[in-house]
């Protein structure tokens, strides 16, 4: 990190210090009525299925053992809501003649209801394009999404709320909305051209995916690309690396002066998947305080709840509690582990981290305290590097020829 992290330091404990207020617990997805969820039912017969097991000829201690654990886990969640780094649900909405989120939509994963069982108080929502697109193309199409977000969340005011800081991330959850941040789009979305980066964070863009463009390749960051990650940081545009190189994502930590993101990387060490992070890159995103968010996806992390923790563990092992997070994916296309199949589900995963001796704090991270640490430190920098650049006019052809 740059030698503004020095003054990032100061914000560390930011995600302690924005808790959400206590609140409580969001109702179930099958009533968009506004009233905490029941408690488990401790009086079933045995031989009856319960939510959350396999059987329903479990045994009785087992079932009230693991009900013991979603209550602990919807309890622990009502005062440190998720913050989800990516759902592609835009892409999805695009392709519906209808939807209403509010009251519950059947053909996605992520609705308010189930955003509300599943306690997410904020959520990425990604521009990513379903094709590889270039030049006006990619931006024209990013602009559609971002478009079709914008109207997704107007029309479901009681549920969502559009944000773009830290502050209003907080703001939206004490009034009980999911806070809607608006990104990553690709890089590609740019069309090479700084003032299109300004123009798409003037409409709400908060974070931008550092791969597909000659100027962040395997090669790592042109020119061109380190003035883009210069002009992101003065405006407060975080810096996905899922899916970059490994010399782009490098040169990216050391040419940022805010936190980056990676979206959807887990552990390279136990599944080596492209997107994965090495324990080396795991642990120069840890020094350089950046964020790693766990995708929930069977393709990366594998096929049960007990894999996405073991990926949660050795990120946490290796970069630090401070720099783990959680990446839903949901309505991505993806196929996801037993026990996480749609956004209503995180409780069971806590349950999990529980049992394996989580602590409070550093769940508290894990789930919201990162995210917020990340987007403050971003607002941060962006103050202060405004005061001491104006915007960059740099064009890729007089940088990189």
């Amino acid at each position: 990190m740059a030698d503004l992290q020095d003054e990032l330091q100061a914000t560390a404990e930011a995600g302690r210090l924005d808790a959400p207020a206590k609140r409580k617990p969001k109702p179930s997805h099958r009533s968009g009525a506004a009233e905490p969820i029941a408690p488990p039912d401790d009086t079933a017969e045995p031989g009856t299925t319960e939510p959350g097991t396999a059987d329903g000829a479990q045994a009785p201690e087992q079932s009230d053992e693991q009900s013991d654990g979603l209550e602990e886990a919807h309890a622990f969640l009502a005062d440190h809501p998720v913050a989800d780094g990516y759902s592609g649900l835009p892409w999805v909405l695009r392709h519906l003649p209808w939807y209403d989120l509010e009251l519950g939509e059947s053909g996605v994963d992520t609705d308010v209801p189930r955003m509300r069982e599943g306690h997410i108080g904020a959520l990425f929502w990604s521009l990513h394009l379903s094709e590889p697109l270039t030049g006006d193309r990619a931006v024209g199409a990013t602009l559609e999404q971002l478009d079709l977000v914008h109207k997704a969340v107007h029309a479901h005011p009681e549920g969502l709320r559009l944000v773009r800081t830290a502050g209003e991330v907080t703001d939206a959850h004490h009034c009980g909305r999911v806070a809607i941040l608006l990104g990553p789009a690709g890089a590609p979305a740019l069309g090479d051209s700084l003032a299109i980066l300004r123009a798409l964070h003037a409409l709400g863009l908060k974070a931008l995916t550092l791969a597909g463009v000659s100027w962040a390749s395997e090669a790592g960051l042109s020119r061109f690309g380190e003035e883009v990650v210069r002009e992101m940081n003065r405006v407060g545009v975080l810096a996905d690396l899922s899916g970059a190189g490994e010399q782009t994502i490098r040169r990216t930590l050391a040419v940022s002066r805010a936190p980056v993101l990676c979206t959807r990387s887990a552990a390279h060490a136990l599944r080596p998947h492209p997107a994965n992070l090495t324990d080396d890159l795991l642990a120069a995103l840890g020094e350089a305080h950046g964020l790693c968010m766990v995708p929930l996806t069977a393709e990366q992390t594998g096929p049960s709840v007990r894999d996405v923790a073991d990926h949660l563990d050795h990120v946490r092992s290796i970069a630090g509690p401070e720099s783990v997070g959680l990446s839903g994916t949901y309505d991505s296309g993806a196929a996801h582990p037993e026990d996480l199949t749609d956004a209503s589900c995180y409780p069971h995963l806590v349950v999990e981290l529980l049992h394996r001796g989580w602590s409070h704090d550093d769940l508290a991270l894990l789930t919201w305290g990162n995210v917020q640490r990340v987007l403050r430190s971003a607002d941060f920098t962006a103050r202060a590097a405004q005061d001491r650049r104006e915007a960059s006019t740099a064009r890729i052809a007089d940088l990189d020829g």
